[in-house]
């Protein structure tokens, strides 16, 4: 089981470095570019719809005669790329916004309280920091500098020490569920995880856009999928059955032209040797480079 686990893993590793070679701009989170994810990502999936209206005959012909088909899976293609767009330019709510944001209303409250002489316990000009708990929200207000760590330190249970909610990169204190990402190089609020295709993370404003996104981007994958196993089924069925019944494309298609076999039933296949023989000579037996098959006897051809 070891020896199968590194084998995937190795196999895996491959996969992606050669992936990350064909895309630099995902490889390295210094160089994931934001223009360069959203060609490479619009690219990707022109390029397998596109293949579908260019070889796929049947959905042309279906598009012909039932505009309405591709017109509501194109919908959900478009509805898709904008959800991306959307998805990938919000932000996902980082924690120095939050302070960047207390900060302001401090001073903002600070001068107005200032100007019109009113009692420090005025509600003018004060954030409103909602909190899940016991209690619905408070009111965030001060100067010091110390005012972001007691708001923070107050949602965690008494006796937690400031340290071990310190981001040690950011060193700014962590709200509960709030993360250090490394490839933003920010703390999230409510981080859930750092998404390559959008650049950026998935947090407490931007994970209900991020569902929604994984909704239409699921539905339209299934909708894709489902087209490219018609077009892939119309394709392969007919080579199996020539390989199964030992015919080629010229012999099906032409068969009431070609003299030795106009007078023999649909149904009957004179060079066939039966399924599995059919199917062993033709992909094992390579006994000469040049194979002639006399046409089958009278008698052979009623046995058959």
């Amino acid at each position: 089981m070891t020896t199968v686990m590194g084998i995937c893993r190795s196999f895996r590793d491959r996969a992606f470095a050669r992936f990350f070679h064909c895309f630099p701009c995902l490889s390295d989170p210094a160089r994931r570019s934001s223009w360069g994810l959203k060609v490479t990502f619009v690219m990707l999936h022109l390029i397998f719809v596109g293949i579908l209206f260019v070889f796929d005959g049947d959905l042309i012909e279906k598009t012909k005669k039932e505009p309405w088909y591709t017109a509501l899976y194109l919908l959900l293609l478009l509805a898709t790329l904008v959800q991306y767009f959307i998805t990938s330019s919000s932000s996902p709510g980082y924690v120095v916004d939050v302070m960047r944001a207390v900060n302001e209303t401090n001073v903002i409250y600070q001068k107005s309280s200032m100007a019109s002489k009113q009692p420090a316990s005025s509600q003018n000009g004060s954030l409103n920091v909602v909190i899940e708990g016991s209690q619905s929200g408070r009111n965030f207000q001060g100067s010091n500098p110390s005012s972001w760590t007691k708001l923070v330190m107050d949602m965690y249970p008494p006796g937690t020490s400031i340290r071990s909610c310190t981001c040690s990169y950011c060193n700014v204190e962590q709200p509960p569920r709030a993360k250090h990402c490394h490839d933003c190089d920010k703390c999230v609020l409510q981080f859930d995880h750092h998404c390559v295709w959008l650049g950026s993370c998935v947090g407490q404003y931007n994970h209900c856009k991020f569902w929604w996104y994984i909704c239409e981007e699921t539905a339209l994958c299934l909708w894709t999928g489902i087209l490219y196993i018609m077009y892939l089924k119309a394709n392969i069925s007919r080579p199996c059955y020539l390989v199964l019944t030992n015919q080629t494309t010229y012999e099906l298609v032409r068969r009431r032209r070609i003299p030795y076999l106009r007078r023999i039933p649909e149904r009957v296949y004179p060079f066939s040797k039966g399924i599995c023989r059919n199917l062993y000579n033709f992909c094992c037996v390579r006994s000469s480079i040049y194979s002639l098959e006399p046409l089958p006897s009278s008698q052979e051809l009623e046995e058959k």
